[in-house]
């Protein structure tokens, strides 16, 4: 049974020439799988139920080589496990025929072959970033809004003229954006200077209206003093009850007074 594999490094490549080569190499529609990932992962999704589906006798068949893979790690674990599993290998536009030995030395000198591509392809990227960086490229999405741009709503901001809703409306914008681009601070009208007020916490969260405002802080906990601890007065001031003077005790054979 044949069953062929193709491979695309991105939805933006087309596989179709590949399963146009596999169909008029005799595999059937329904046994080709096909992935989008990168040939440096070994584990791929439609990859690994070709494996699970491959039994003793069976063909893989793919168009070139680097579709399988770019690591000859993983080529030549691969080769060998299909080998083991009795599972012949075939790559249509290198000729290559693992059920033969010159098939599995040409397997092996075209393993080194596209691990070296893919090196290849990699260092030159790398120097064509490093070249732009140079140059004062920076990669990733441009901002939304230009700096003048920035500078008016900040203005638009400071002024307290438009909420920060209105700021995104007038540039076509969410307003997620203008709060990236925005430094809150609290106008002081006395001075005339954006200035951060005494006592309030700067913070960029809207509030119901759309505009971002500033909260007070939180006041410290009241302190209450401790009461003062009484001493105990000296013994000499302390309250004392006076004694009584003792009565004479009574004679009983002569009586009191005598």
């Amino acid at each position: 049974m044949l069953v062929g594999y193709a491979r695309v490094s991105t939805a933006e490549q087309n596989p179709a020439h590949q399963a146009d080569a596999l169909n008029r190499a005799g595999v059937a529609p329904a046994d080709i799988h096909t992935d989008i990932a990168s040939g440096a992962k070994a584990s791929r999704p439609q990859l690994d139920l070709v494996l699970r589906l491959l039994r003793d006798g069976d063909t893989l068949v793919i168009t070139r080589l680097d579709r399988l893979g770019r690591s000859l790690l993983h080529l030549v674990t691969l080769g060998a496990q299909l080998r083991e599993r009795g599972v012949g290998l075939q790559v249509l536009e290198q000729g290559i025929d693992t059920s033969t030995a010159e098939g599995r030395a040409m397997f092996g000198m075209l393993s080194v072959l596209a691990e070296l591509q893919r090196e290849l392809i990699v260092a030159n990227t790398r120097d064509g970033l490093a070249a732009a960086r140079a140059r004062g490229r920076v990669g990733g999405r441009k901002p939304r809004l230009t700096p003048e741009q920035a500078a008016l709503a900040q203005q638009l901001y400071d002024a307290r003229d438009k909420t920060v809703a209105q700021i995104a409306a007038l540039f076509s914008v969410p307003r997620s954006t203008v709060y990236g681009h925005l430094t809150v601070n609290t106008v002081d009208p006395a001075a005339g200077s954006t200035a951060p007020a005494p006592g309030t916490v700067e913070s960029v969260a809207p509030n119901q209206t759309g505009r971002a405002t500033t909260r007070p802080a939180a006041a410290p906990p009241p302190t209450t003093p401790r009461p003062e601890r009484l001493r105990p007065e000296p013994a000499s001031a302390a309250w004392t009850t006076p004694k009584r003077p003792a009565r004479p005790i009574a004679d009983p054979f002569t009586g009191p007074g005598q």
